[in-house]
């Protein structure tokens, strides 16, 4: 005769079977046949994607770091943790522990994110190699993907490099002062061919945009016609770099715009629109070659440019940054204000995206160190709080 208290544990043991079975295949009232953990984003390569939370800037402070000398955004580390390492997993009592730079990385191709372990259990629809398991009810978003996605693709280092912070840095300036037409094409060219600084140019040519801001209302000029605009950059982007590859030899040739009387309009704000924008803005610093009223006579021309480019302390970094202070790269005095006011002070950009872009500035080869460190290494660039110079180490 079978004992019914046996009976009884045996179908309560199927029955809990059965409940965790349904258990880890439903989540919210669905199948698991409808759930879908692959990645349906466009992977972003411009996502800052660093393994910790906290990464500071190389040519930082050295006595005290300042506020944007921090890049502080949500990193692989924590991501992982979040997720996996919490302390019923693997945090806890399950192996492996994500919890080191070294444990993650046994399960990681670095470059190739469809290979790496990890990254094959984050986007699997199998069940039993999903992870975390559905029936953790805890769903990576996309944005967390994409930051893992990233890392991965750009090597699994441990800290970033050079090929990390450019694309961010690109993108933060790219998108940030364009918006509103502030630094591009259209407005820079605008602006000439409406006070007749471009030959065969007029103002019928233009279109006025009206930017409205919490500090007020700027209106800026653009030159409508799209293969117009290009020609005339291009030109006058060649003609700049002509003219200051030998200023002395060019006397008598002036930079690509047509000025008969002194014209204030002259000076307006250049396009940053891509990476060959804020490389050309870098090494010719809009104030030096862009000046509103006449600073070079020679045979009877006036100029709208300085002879010496280098006679100038306004830079991309100087007008984003307000805790360090410009030198004049001609002459080594240092300003005591900040020379602009691109981030509005600080508040357009935050203290991580002013980071980003400084520790892409000092990395990058294809800006010479004359625009980093100055002539003979002895600096263009200080703290205002410590004095600190930041110099080539």
């Amino acid at each position: 005769m079978k004992n019914p208290v046996i009976s009884s544990i045996r179908i309560w043991m199927i029955g809990f079977a059965i409940f965790v079975s349904i258990l880890q295949c439903t989540k919210d009232g669905f199948y698991s046949s409808k759930i879908d953990r692959s990645f349906n984003a466009i992977p972003d390569t411009t996502l800052f994607s660093p393994f910790y939370d906290i990464t500071r800037v190389k040519d930082s402070d050295a006595v005290a770091a300042q506020i944007n000398d921090i890049i502080n955004v949500k990193g692989m580390q924590s991501t992982i943790k979040e997720y996996c390492g919490i302390s019923t997993c693997h945090g806890g009592p399950i192996e492996p522990k994500f919890d080191t730079y070294a444990e993650i990385t046994k399960y990681v191709t670095p470059g190739d994110p469809s290979s790496s372990k990890l990254w094959q259990r984050i986007v699997t629809n199998d069940l039993n190699e999903a992870m975390p398991p559905v029936a953790a009810t805890h769903e990576l978003t996309e944005s967390d993907k994409t930051l893992i996605f990233n890392w991965i693709k750009n090597g699994a280092k441990e800290f970033p490099d050079l090929n990390d912070f450019r694309p961010a840095a690109i993108k933060i300036i790219t998108t940030g002062c364009t918006s509103g037409n502030c630094h591009n094409i259209g407005t820079s060219t605008g602006a000439w061919a409406r006070a007749g600084l471009v030959p065969g140019m007029v103002g019928s040519d233009t279109s006025t945009f009206k930017l409205v801001r919490s500090n007020g209302t700027t209106w800026y000029c653009q030159l409508s016609n799209a293969s117009l605009r290009n020609s005339v950059w291009t030109a006058y982007t060649d003609s700049v770099r002509q003219y200051y590859s030998d200023t002395v030899g060019n006397a008598s040739y002036r930079p690509f715009k047509t000025f008969s009387t002194p014209v204030v309009k002259a000076n307006v704000r250049g396009p940053l629109s891509s990476y060959a924008d804020i490389l050309f803005d870098i090494n010719y610093p809009k104030g030096r070659r862009s000046s509103g009223s006449p600073t070079y006579t020679s045979n009877g021309k006036s100029f709208y440019v300085f002879s010496d480019p280098l006679n100038g302390n306004s830079s991309l970094i100087s007008r984003i940054d307000s805790t360090i202070l410009p030198a004049n790269v001609a002459t080594g005095v240092y300003a005591t204000t900040n020379s602009g006011d691109m981030a509005y002070s600080d508040g357009g950009l935050n203290p991580s995206e002013i980071a980003i872009i400084k520790a892409w500035y000092f990395a990058d080869p294809s800006i010479p160190d004359l625009w980093k460190y100055g002539p003979g290494n002895k600096g263009i660039y200080k703290y205002k709080r410590s004095n600190t110079i930041i110099t080539k180490h």
